[in-house]
């Protein structure tokens, strides 16, 4: 309820450029701030005492039980305000979407069970090399130089981030370069390449709202992970475990009410602003939602890493400012070029 009081006043409030800007700003932060500590509060953390002591391993129940808040949040303010834009978009886009965006938030969420927050966040970081690639592979696209170079600075800081030496093995890391949580930030950075590359497409050809691919998203995604727990018996797993440790329930309903809310700050920045001083909010609250993470949990970072941080969100920040503003003055022309033709 409070969230959809939230999302109609704001509708209905005619806010300032700049206070509105700011109240995205702060939702963002305070929303997905708290989002990250649950998450690693419920994955990481301990629950019960001596030798009923456990851990929170249900991971798909995890993402199965936000996709289901986000999904009712969806189809609640689809009725609340309701558009006369019918949603053409085809049904295998959107189950291809959902899939990979299913295993993109799954294997992002188990890798946590074998890395910290603050490396899963930078890992998380770093979707615009998939992006790249596959947009250079299959899509046959060009990116100018600066692009490049800043996708460079980013490779370059989750190489000294994730890079395992003595100081990592004596802390109980394992042999190898990369290891099992490493190896799932690659499936899931994969995977986000992919739903991308497909979301582009829905975009391109049938102007797909961000309302319609939220709900109907996050409804083929409650459908394949019902599945997923029915085979694998997790959902039972998941019940048990919330009869055991209740306390739990809470701490899943913030965190996905979080989410949900979080998506809508990130909705309402983009359509009113645009997408570039909204990726410089949520790429600025990644860098201190990894500080959080030091400061709350104990991940201490050595100096390598504390500069693999820097050159990532340096190499994310100025790709946001120079790739996008580029776009704009490239679409800037085109109008120009069209006024022009209509005036003649």
């Amino acid at each position: 309820t409070k969230l959809i009081l939230l999302d109609s006043l704001l509708q209905e409030m005619e806010l300032g450029s700049k206070p509105k800007f700011a109240l995205c700003a702060v939702g963002i932060f305070v929303c997905y701030f708290y989002y990250g500590i649950i998450q690693e509060k419920i994955t990481r953390g301990k629950y019960g005492e001596g030798d009923k002591e456990e851990k929170f391993t249900t991971i798909t129940a995890l993402v199965f039980f936000q996709c289901v808040v986000n999904y009712l949040y969806a189809f609640i303010m689809s009725f609340v305000f309701t558009t006369k834009e019918k949603d053409t978009t085809r049904s295998s886009y959107y189950g291809i979407c959902s899939l990979t965006y299913l295993l993109a938030m799954v294997t992002s969420n188990k890798a946590l069970s074998w890395v910290n927050y603050p490396t899963q966040v930078i890992g998380k970081s770093c979707k615009p090399i998939p992006v790249m690639v596959l947009g250079v592979l299959v899509g046959g696209k060009k990116y100018p130089l600066l692009k490049y170079l800043f996708t460079l600075m980013i490779v370059a800081g989750v190489a000294l981030f994730m890079y395992k030496d003595n100081a990592g093995k004596a802390s109980g890391g394992s042999d190898s370069l990369i290891g099992v949580g490493e190896i799932l930030l690659l499936v899931s950075l994969t995977c986000d390449g992919l739903t991308g590359a497909v979301q582009e497409r829905m975009k391109k050809e049938h102007q797909t709202k961000s309302g319609h691919m939220m709900m109907a998203m996050n409804k083929w995604s409650v459908g394949y992970l019902a599945v997923a727990l029915a085979f694998t018996g997790e959902g039972v797993e998941f019940l048990g475990f919330i009869q055991r440790h209740p306390a739990v329930l809470w701490e899943l309903a913030t965190f996905s009410v979080a989410s949900a809310l979080g998506q809508f700050f990130i909705f309402l920045c983009v359509s009113d602003f645009g997408p570039l001083p909204c990726s410089i909010i949520t790429t600025t609250r990644k860098f201190f939602t990894v500080l959080a993470s030091v400061l709350f949990f104990g991940n201490s970072l050595i100096t390598r890493q504390w500069l693999g941080t820097v050159l990532v969100f340096a190499g994310i920040f100025l790709d946001g400012v120079f790739g996008k503003q580029k776009a704009k003055k490239q679409s800037d022309e085109v109008e120009a070029v069209k006024e022009d033709a209509k005036t003649d």
